[in-house]
């Protein structure tokens, strides 16, 4: 009886520990917004969070998320999230 609750502990601060811890002045995500000529309803932001792993920008127009783009700081290349939250990575940039 004691070995699974043992083994759930000890996955639990597996899982705990493998979270990157935030930078000495925390992680503010960087809101920018523009607004277009002409579309004063509709609002552009601009979303930056970092961390020690990767920079994710995130594009929202009107609320809604148009796009997520992710570049990990290890040697892999950037990759965009879609709505439905596969990856797709772009193999030929021109």
């Amino acid at each position: 009886m004691r070995a699974p609750i043992v083994l759930f502990v000890l996955l639990a601060c597996a899982a705990a520990h493998a979270q990157a811890p935030l930078p000495a002045g925390g992680a503010q995500p960087v809101v920018r917004d523009n607004q277009a000529a002409g579309r004063t309803s509709q609002r552009i932001e601009r979303v930056r969070i970092e961390d020690a792993g990767a920079r994710v920008d995130e594009l929202r127009y009107g609320g809604e998320t148009q796009s997520i783009i992710v570049q990990p700081k290890t040697d892999l290349p950037e990759y965009q999230v879609r709505s439905d939250g596969a990856r797709v990575w772009n193999v030929f940039k021109f």
